[in-house]
């Protein structure tokens, strides 16, 4: 397994890096310009984009990430080379900040906006989706990146 860590760790830094990117055009552009819209066409594009955004390539970044973040906290234990611990700390950041807060929090918002019809979406929409979504999606975001920047540094030092 030792061999395959820098092979693991780049692989990491991409994956992370692109679930950085995608959440951070989320937090700055794309529920910036959803909440501008009329409620239901907002409820609406965004129920299409949390069907489509699960598709084979997506799901490989971002769980594929996880398992890579996974599989370097471990090497960080049995290899304990230089860089490793920053690569453990930037697997736990993702796995945390990243695969959690999206379970935890976003899925079951994501769920219950598509769920919802009439004036509960709209409720949801407005009261609960485009403030908490919206704030969990920051977190992501921010996750994203610091683990970004520790998988970086790891690998830098690996």
């Amino acid at each position: 397994m030792i061999a395959f860590v820098p092979a693991l760790a780049f692989a990491a830094v991409v994956g992370s890096g692109l679930m950085a990117g995608l959440f951070f055009v989320f937090s700055v552009c794309v529920m910036q310009a959803l909440s501008r819209l009329p409620p239901e066409e907002g409820i609406a594009a965004m129920n299409a984009i949390n069907v489509v955004i699960q598709n084979p390539l997506f799901l490989t970044a971002f769980m594929g990430t996880a398992l890579i973040g996974l599989a370097l906290i471990v090497a960080a234990f049995v290899w304990g080379g230089e860089g490793s611990y920053l690569l453990a700390a930037g697997g736990l950041a993702y796995i945390v900040g990243t695969l959690m807060v999206t379970i935890v929090f976003n899925v079951p918002l994501n769920d219950a906006l598509a769920a919802a019809r009439g004036e509960a979406a709209v409720e949801i929409w407005q009261q609960r989706y485009l403030t908490d979504w919206v704030w969990w999606n920051h977190v992501r975001t921010i996750a994203s990146i610091g683990a970004l920047a520790l998988l970086v540094l790891g690998y830098a030092r690996s």
